[in-house]
């Protein structure tokens, strides 16, 4: 099926939303810990309850939703993050590594599969973040076997 090109044209980017248990632990981070930058914020009784992060080209968003009723309250079924992957596609995964490392960052090895460097870590939720880059080094090589 063919989308019209007026919606097509439309269609801008797309920004995955996280539910967080604790904002100001996330911000920590996003922010201290990978180096994303909070572009837009809503703010309430002093408190960032939503805000929009970015990294280079890539963005996201995060709202620590309240327990409590009302319209933006909302408890989750499982646990947050469950599940949900969000793969980065970088200049230098490498670079990425090194630089979480450095901030105190849990960041897995690097290793090559499906012809990019891939390193993965967790967020405090739990949602999967890689960041990816093309390489030709072999498949299924670890970093630590082409440092030496």
């Amino acid at each position: 099926m063919n989308m019209d090109s007026k919606a097509d044209a439309n269609v801008k980017q797309v920004v995955p939303f996280f539910g967080v248990s604790s904002m100001e632990r996330s911000l920590r981070y996003y922010l201290d810990g990978l180096g994303f930058t909070m572009k837009h914020k809503w703010v309430v009784e002093g408190k960032v309850r939503w805000c929009w992060l970015e990294l280079g080209g890539a963005a996201l968003m995060l709202q620590e939703h309240l327990a409590t009723p009302g319209h933006d309250s909302w408890v989750p079924a499982g646990k947050l993050g469950e599940g949900v992957s969000l793969c980065f596609q970088c200049q230098d995964a490498l670079a990425i590594y090194y630089d979480a490392r450095s901030r105190g960052i849990d960041a897995s090895e690097p290793q090559v599969g499906n012809g990019m460097w891939v390193t993965g870590l967790s967020d405090p939720d739990g949602y999967r973040l890689c960041f990816e880059s093309v390489t030709d080094v072999p498949e299924d090589t670890k970093l630590s076997e082409v440092k030496g």
